[in-house]
């Protein structure tokens, strides 16, 4: 389907068409019309799908023809970084008479995220926690809402949101829209979906237990001394944007830095970070300006980050579910994308464990001459000879 083939506002008609969106995908395709009429929607899909769009462009077409000063639509999220990135996407397609939308999350000064509440915002993106503490604080009126968004729900759930979600959700207005995205169906995820939503269309793109088939799945097994060589020449190797997997905060750190050490333009982002440390170094990856960005799963799931050609797992997720959202990050919006698994030890056990519960089969390659595995079929030749042009890196405190 086609954009100019939904019952759209001519404003945002224009606004989509300036903006290059000429293509439905196929959750925007599903959802679009059963939000437009005002049908709760329960919608799992693949990471890379189009899903904010599937949520802001109803908002916004509605908002358009029923301007008001006051609270409509709620989007809840897991984290500030996807908070922005739909403050921003909000911000592209809305039309000039339209106020921006109101951000509420943790981390920054209060004063800026007041005035927009207070100035007449139709729409507000949030986290859970912050969002509750303004109810709470009274400094927030959600009781003419119409429309509550719960996406990437799964993952507030694993961060332990689910409390105050639902504190949210009894707090406002009972005859509302709701509309729930979630890259999994999880039993929690059910139950909210039972308690919370009326009647819910049923919108399922794809397996979400599955990765993209853009990505090109691969894993090196190598020795414990290997592995920090391996990824060395993997980013040799790989000339766009490449995003490091690390499990820990600290092993984040450790890694981010030593990669600047040796040269590389990089960067990271973790949980203990700043937040203008996690949005500088958010803006600095998505516009280029670092090639390699460490993270923990922070990064795996609620955040648009633009052309990633690679996706690194230095460490195993202790999910296999989060195997799926991190490789998710590359091979987005019809991309190819590279996903790359570094395993040694009992790290190798593991990854066969990953592969039998998501039905994967991950090819084993080998690199140069660092330890990796026998050849199988490919390989990968050693970079010792090739120089790298490099960036100066990240400054870390």
């Amino acid at each position: 389907m086609k954009f100019v083939e939904l019952p759209l506002s001519s404003a945002l008609q224009q606004k989509l068409a300036f903006s290059n969106f000429v293509d439905t995908t196929p959750v925007q395709e599903a959802v679009i019309p059963q939000a437009l009429a005002g049908k709760d929607v329960m919608a799992t899909a693949q990471t890379g799908t189009g899903k904010t769009l599937a949520f802001l462009i109803p908002a916004i077409d509605w908002l358009e023809k029923n301007p008001s000063r006051k609270i409509e639509f709620l989007v809840l999220v897991p984290t500030r970084e996807l908070a922005m990135q739909v403050c921003e996407a909000y911000d592209n397609i809305r039309n000039n008479r339209m106020l921006p939308a109101a951000l509420v999350i943790g981390g920054v000064p209060e004063r800026k995220q007041l005035s927009a509440l207070r100035s007449g915002a139709q729409l507000v993106v949030a986290t859970p926690g912050r969002l509750e503490d303004y109810m709470r604080r009274r400094l927030v009126n959600l009781s003419t809402l119409k429309t509550v968004v719960l996406d990437e729900a799964d993952r507030m759930l694993d961060m332990g949101f689910l409390p105050s979600i639902r504190r949210i959700l009894e707090a406002i207005p009972a005859k509302r829209q709701t509309m729930l995205f979630s890259a999994t169906l999880e039993s929690s995820v059910a139950g909210l979906v039972n308690q919370y939503l009326s009647n819910p269309v049923r919108v399922a793109i794809g397996s979400v237990l599955k990765p993209n088939e853009a990505v090109e799945l691969q894993a090196f097994e190598t020795s414990a001394m290997g592995k920090a060589d391996l990824l060395r020449q993997l980013l040799y190797e790989e000339k766009g944007q490449t995003l490091v997997f690390a499990r820990t905060k600290r092993g984040t750190e450790r890694l981010a830095k030593s990669l600047v050490r040796d040269g590389f333009s990089a960067t990271m982002i973790h949980g203990d970070r700043t937040q203008a440390q996690r949005v500088g170094a958010l803006s600095g990856f998505d516009e280029g300006r670092y090639q390699v960005m460490v993270a923990t799963d922070v990064a795996a799931r609620g955040l648009h980050i633009n052309d990633v050609a690679h996706v690194i797992n230095y460490d195993l997720p202790n999910m296999a579910e989060d195997f799926i959202h991190r490789v998710g990050r590359t091979g987005r919006a019809g991309a190819k994308g590279i996903a790359s698994t570094l395993v040694c030890g009992a790290e190798i056990v593991e990854l066969r464990r990953i592969e039998r519960t998501l039905k994967l089969r991950i090819v084993r390659k080998e690199i140069g001459s660092t330890g990796a595995s026998a050849p199988r079929k490919e390989r990968v030749n050693t970079l010792s000879s090739r120089t790298l042009q490099r960036l100066p890196g990240e400054v870390f405190a």
